[in-house]
């Protein structure tokens, strides 16, 4: 005889693949993304080069299409586990990735998946994408700080990297917007979208100057992250290296745009702003790959916080690149290469434990502790986020 199930239990057995998959899983999708734009704009020609990174960006827009419709799956037949990811501190703040995630691919199409679908489809795609991830990077720019001051309850030692995603995704529209400029009619238009992406660039740093401190003083006073959450040291680069190409692209995109001396004054300030702060982002590098080492000798194993290897390395590629555009030195077209071959490394790496832990069921099982820190003062998470 056979027992139909309750009615009421049938919701949490239809998807059970996607219980836990939460909104860090659209790192996977930026970090691939960022590996065709960042080698389509490299300032040095490699045979090839640009057939390949065609290829991994259509990678990435299969990704997006994938897991968008497993996050709706999500949402529809898990919707505990999806508000428990709203209300966990560790967790909320991936909101961000969804919305650069879509930049990324919508930035690609434009940059060079337009070898691959045309460039009016390419257009049309990016225009979609961009006002989709824009409009979702603005929202969870205020609503993820909103939860964290009203709904989570956090303590300064957990402050952690991130913290930042939320804050970052605006900078995304900064750096991208600008491909759009070129496309749409001349005049107000163009005007209006270029320096609306400059108010992103302001609306993005001012937030990562207030995050930035409380991490740098966790790091110093709290002791080394957990294993698991050392890899997002690395999440400090994005704004620093995504705000250098955000200058410069706006730079790129100001001629006939704005009026004199605003043309001029975009260029200047693409070289004085984005010197120093590529300075201090190869300084952090420096930082988080001693503390991602030290890490690994104390044990440190693959999670999906591995993915802060790609994206925000690939925006220092970028942002190294937009500097050689506008400064002509060869010493900025080498740190460019340099920085591309770590990221093509990072990313066959992280791509490769990736597939494994999907095809052992790993990354798609119930969440475990983070492990706990040499120093009390420490994050944890009940959701899944850093799995």
């Amino acid at each position: 005889m056979v027992t139909e199930a309750h009615p009421l239990s049938r919701p949490a057995v239809r998807a059970p693949a996607v219980r836990h998959l939460g909104p860090n899983w659209y790192a996977s999708v930026m970090g691939t993304a960022i590996v065709a734009t960042a080698g389509a704009g490299l300032p040095v020609h490699v045979p090839g080069l640009r057939a390949v990174c065609a290829a991994v960006w259509a990678l990435s827009f299969a990704l997006l299409v994938t897991l968008l419709t497993a996050r709706a799956l999500h949402w529809t037949h898990h919707r505990d586990q999806a508000r428990a990811h709203l209300l966990d501190p560790a967790a909320a703040p991936f909101y961000g990735c969804l919305a650069m995630a879509l930049l990324a691919v919508g930035g690609g199409a434009v940059t060079v998946g337009r070898d691959v679908i045309g460039t009016g489809t390419a257009v049309a795609l990016d225009t979609v994408l961009f006002t989709a991830g824009t409009v979702v990077g603005l929202a969870a720019a205020v609503a993820v700080p909103y939860l964290m001051a009203v709904h989570h309850r956090i303590e300064p030692g957990q402050a952690t990297p991130v913290w930042l995603l939320p804050v970052v995704a605006p900078m995304v529209s900064a750096a991208l917007g600008p491909l759009l400029v070129p496309h749409l009619p001349a005049g107000q238009p163009r005007e209006a979208l270029l320096l609306g992406c400059f108010a992103l660039f302001g609306l993005s740093l001012l937030a990562t100057l207030l995050m930035l401190p409380l991490v740098f003083g966790r790091l110093l006073t709290g002791g080394p992250l957990p294993l698991a959450l050392t890899p997002t040291l690395f999440l400090v680069l994005g704004p620093l290296g995504q705000s250098t190409t955000a200058v410069g692209n706006i730079a790129d995109a100001a001629p006939g745009v704005v009026q004199a001396p605003y043309e001029q004054a975009f260029a200047g300030f693409a070289v004085l702003y984005g010197v120093p702060v590529l300075g201090f982002a190869l300084f952090w590098l420096c930082l988080a790959t001693a503390l991602c080492l030290r890490a690994h000798r104390h044990g440190m194993g693959f999670a999906m916080t591995w993915w802060a290897f790609t994206f925000p390395v690939g925006t220092c590629v970028t942002g190294a690149a937009a500097l050689a555009r506008h400064t002509g030195l060869v010493a900025f077209d080498g740190l460019a290469v340099a920085l591309y071959a770590v990221l093509v490394g990072a990313w066959a790496t992280v791509a490769a434990h990736t597939v494994r832990g999907l095809v052992s069921g790993v990354l798609l099982a119930g969440p475990t502790p983070v492990p706990a820190a040499p120093r009390r003062a420490t994050a944890r998470t009940t959701s899944g986020a850093v799995r």
